[in-house]
């Protein structure tokens, strides 16, 4: 099956779908984006990805409303239309198109693109055995609570990991450990579970929330904390979660080995309950 488009209320083959050069999304990042996992043909926490698309909205002053319900059916469909069972979502909203001028343009209708791809499970080997990371300053703008098309950062910094051989870059900032490039960030330190705490600096991640909520329902207690990079280089454990790698172990840090190099005891049950969480879709 070829992969599936939707552009403005029509879906079509990905590859016919156009949008115009002077959308806003195109000539200044004036949008936000969603990325959504379908297991078995259901797109996973939904609710949650539809809050925070509505309030990185909100926050840009996007006038794009849509009912969770209808949304929902729209995605229902594109799967369906995909035959992809087991499929990344990927939604973009945009402020429009309009000549090009900074300013808001005024009576324009916000263009909505979502593209519907068969998702691959991650190799086992590296869920298994875990990933290496590197570590950036963080050079991205003070607003990264919102889902925006503002990347460049990020894919700067994913490069970096990619020619380093590792696959994630966590920023750092001001000393302090931030988050992943496309990933948020969990370490285990002196027996307590750890991610970094929740303000403008920080996504945070739908995958993160559940994995969070899961833990909790097995007793283990999640402490949101400022975490200084010599606490991640000292962890005992740390993993990264996100929507396409649900949990998956580090272990190095910057060419440092994390505790013994293997995927620890949390790490590892999180991994477990998680499948355990997304099989019941």
């Amino acid at each position: 099956m070829p992969n599936i488009g939707y552009l403005n209320g029509r879906f079509s083959p990905l590859g016919e779908i156009t949008i115009s050069p002077d959308d806003r999304g195109f000539l200044f990042g004036d949008g936000i984006y969603e990325v959504v996992r379908a297991y078995h043909g259901v797109p996973a926490f939904w609710q949650d990805h539809c809050a925070r698309l509505l309030r990185s909205a909100k926050e840009i002053q996007l006038p794009f409303q849509i009912q969770p319900h209808d949304f929902h059916q729209l995605l229902l469909t594109g799967l369906e239309q995909s035959g992809f069972s087991e499929g990344k979502i990927y939604i973009q909203i945009t402020r429009g198109a309009a000549p090009r001028e900074h300013g808001f343009p005024p009576n324009v209708s916000p263009t909505v693109f979502l593209s519907f791809r068969e998702m691959g499970a991650m190799p086992v080997a590296l869920t298994k055995r875990g990933a290496k990371v590197i570590t950036v300053p963080d050079i991205r703008w003070d607003r990264c609570d919102i889902k925006s098309l503002n990347l460049l950062p990020n894919v700067l910094a994913k490069q970096k990991a990619q020619e380093a051989k590792v696959f994630e870059a966590i920023f750092v900032r001001d000393g302090f450990v931030i988050e992943g490039a496309t990933s948020n960030i969990f370490l285990v330190k002196d027996g307590q579970l750890r991610t970094p705490e929740r303000n403008h600096f920080v996504l945070s991640g739908v995958t993160q929330q559940q994995v969070i909520q899961v833990a909790q329902a097995h007793g283990q207690q999640v402490h949101f904390d400022r975490i200084p990079l010599e606490d991640l280089y000292q962890a005992e454990e740390a993993f990264l979660v996100g929507t396409t790698i649900e949990v998956l172990p580090v272990v190095t840090v910057d060419g440092q080995t994390v505790h013994n190099g293997k995927p620890g005891p949390v790490t590892c049950a999180l991994q477990h309950y998680f499948s355990e969480l997304v099989a019941q879709f």
